[in-house]
């Protein structure tokens, strides 16, 4: 028997209060976390852990939905706090969390600087400076669409490309929950697509998400978001149609 927490992870950006929700699920034998928060986040997951009686102690596995900097920001972090645990992504996204190609997000943000005013370009360079300051890490599993992890009641790939082309999506068996990274969000209370400027192909994303029709799904959990449980596949329709 496995169990499921989503753990609300909530902080300041300048003045704005922002909130991530990273999974973690365990069972008796291993603990996965999935997405693991922007760089210098290990110790406040690690509070948000605490108070949510889950003990990072037991952390086996990291799983990196996709190489944006709110996602894998911490994983050399926990690399070195946990220097056990398996550090798993996707086999496209691989080469961009270990360093040995440019942060697809950097390069967008590169290729549209000259089309920037000039107010915004300030702004601009010190996002492109975190980006490049992102710790690298090592993958040690690589995973593709229907992979499964036979651990803490099945865990099933879904190659979700679209607002990443290595993007990856999880799906729970045990508690029929949808992890989806940023292939979807939740705003306003409702279920949607994630933003098409941070989206690199939204025809991709768009076909990603039908995948989410064929499973059995009792609630979805967006990083940005948090969870989802009502009227699940019409939402997912009504993304697909519009």
């Amino acid at each position: 028997m496995s169990k499921i927490e989503v753990l609300d992870i909530k902080f300041k950006i300048g003045e704005r209060t922002n909130t991530i929700f990273p999974v973690i699920i365990e069972d008796e034998k291993e603990m996965v976390l999935i997405d693991c928060g922007y760089p210098n986040f290990l110790n406040i997951i690690k509070e948000t852990a605490i108070k949510s009686n889950v003990n990072l102690n037991k952390l086996t596995k990291i799983i990196i939905t996709h190489h944006d900097f709110d996602h894998m920001g911490a994983v050399a972090e926990f690399k070195r706090e946990y220097p056990d645990i398996k550090v798993i992504a996707s086999k496209e996204d691989a080469p961009f969390i270990e360093g040995k190609k440019k942060s697809l997000r950097l390069q967008q943000a590169e290729s549209i600087y000259e089309l920037l005013p000039d107010e915004e370009k300030p702004q601009a360079e010190i996002f492109h400076k975190i980006l490049e300051t992102v710790e690298n890490c090592k993958v040690d599993i690589t995973l593709k669409d229907r992979d499964i992890l036979n651990i803490c009641g099945g865990i099933e790939v879904v190659a979700t490309p679209g607002h990443m082309p290595g993007h990856i999506s999880l799906y729970h068996k045990e508690s029929k929950s949808m992890i989806v990274g940023d292939a979807l969000v939740v705003e306003n209370g409702k279920l949607t697509i994630a933003l098409p400027q941070y989206t690199l192909n939204m025809d991709e994303a768009l076909n990603s998400i039908k995948k989410f029709l064929d499973y059995d799904i009792n609630r979805v959990i967006c990083y940005h978001g948090g969870i989802y449980d009502k009227g699940i596949e019409e939402e997912i329709r009504k993304i697909i149609l519009k």
